[in-house]
């Protein structure tokens, strides 16, 4: 299994980014897909959001709601992150992860400033 990510950067508050999850490995179809972020100082990471198999049902934790929309692309072994609005305590290392065995994607980061 191998994740390979792309997106993130460094951005001012309210500004937008996207972030991608390439699969392998395994059929990406069959499984829900999850985006984690550790925070600056933080030693775990969090549960952002994740995604159904199909695409057709979301989670997202409170503080993300509204702002951020995680969707699939089932044809392209392809998971996204689209984040709107950010705010400085969304700076982090996000990190994509897989159902199937619980592969880590290597991080990338997200900085805000205000």
């Amino acid at each position: 299994v191998q994740l390979v990510q792309s997106g993130g950067g460094s951005v001012q508050s309210g500004e937008t980014l996207r972030l991608s999850c390439v699969a392998s490995g395994f059929t990406f179809s069959g499984y829900e897909m999850s985006w984690y972020r550790q925070a600056p100082g933080k030693t775990n990471r969090d549960f952002v959001a994740s995604i159904t198999p199909t695409g057709d049902s979301t989670t997202y934790i409170d503080a993300v709601k509204g702002r951020f929309a995680i969707s699939r692309d089932n044809s392209k072994n392809t998971m996204y992150l689209q984040m709107n609005g950010l705010k400085p305590e969304d700076t982090a290392v996000y990190y994509c992860r897989d159902h199937f065995i619980g592969t880590w994607g290597p991080g990338t980061q997200v900085t805000v400033s205000s």
